[in-house]
């Protein structure tokens, strides 16, 4: 089944080689984060002019959400299988699913290129971190650490995530991926590639007093 941004066709020819160029970096990338870093992957929706491409009139997150209809691309999968189910999907965006391989920890992004910063000063292990186009930083962490946020943060003494504009995203929810765009607000980005060094995501109580601190500090 075709898969196209907005439900039409452009049959221009610079449109296909931008169409092809993008392509095939999201299809890099997909097999990158599949097959070195072992995340599984879902094809996501795209927003165009307020409206999703999953067809719903009344969708409640547009252009930021899995597909329904479409099976995840499982960690492990080749340059050649995600080609094969990018061929099908072409306008899909890039989706990690959460609460597998890592959990995520979201904070406002000044407050989290702050706290990125002290942390890589400080030496301590450190995941990859990801920016998204409204504004919020998202730092990977062993799973697990979602579910557990409000009593971390109350053994180190803060008694609110709300309070710090601290969030936590587990199981059953997905994030929008490098080079995707989500929600027609922009590409997200990493301030913090995966790297070979940082494979495994770290415990989140060994980041979670400097983000914390950081973000009341930001709100204060």
């Amino acid at each position: 089944m075709g898969f196209t941004i907005g439900g039409m066709r452009d049959n221009r020819s610079g449109t296909r080689r931008r169409g092809r160029s993008l392509r095939s970096t999201e299809c890099t990338a997909v097999a990158e984060y599949t097959g070195l870093w072992g995340w599984d992957v879902a094809r996501g929706a795209r927003a165009v002019g307020g409206a999703c491409s999953c067809g719903r009139t009344a969708c409640p997150a547009p252009g930021a959400h899995p597909l329904e209809f479409a099976p995840e691309i499982p960690a492990g999968a080749t340059l050649d299988e995600v080609g094969r189910a990018w061929a099908d999907m072409p306008g899909a965006a890039v989706m990690l699913a959460v609460g597998r391989s890592f959990d995520v920890i979201e904070v406002a992004e000044p407050a989290g290129r702050r706290a990125l910063a002290r942390l890589e000063r400080m030496g301590l292990p450190l995941g990859p971190v990801t920016a998204t186009p409204d504004g919020r930083a998202q730092f990977f962490v062993a799973p697990g650490a979602a579910a557990e946020l409000t009593d971390l943060l109350y053994r180190m003494g803060w008694d609110d995530p709300d309070a710090l504009d601290l969030r936590g995203l587990g199981a059953g929810t997905h994030i929008t991926a490098p080079p995707s765009d989500r929600g027609g607000l922009g590409p997200a980005r990493w301030l913090r590639p995966p790297a070979l060094e940082s494979a495994q995501p770290p415990e989140a109580r060994l980041l979670l007093g400097t983000l914390a601190y950081v973000a009341h500090r930001s709100r204060a």
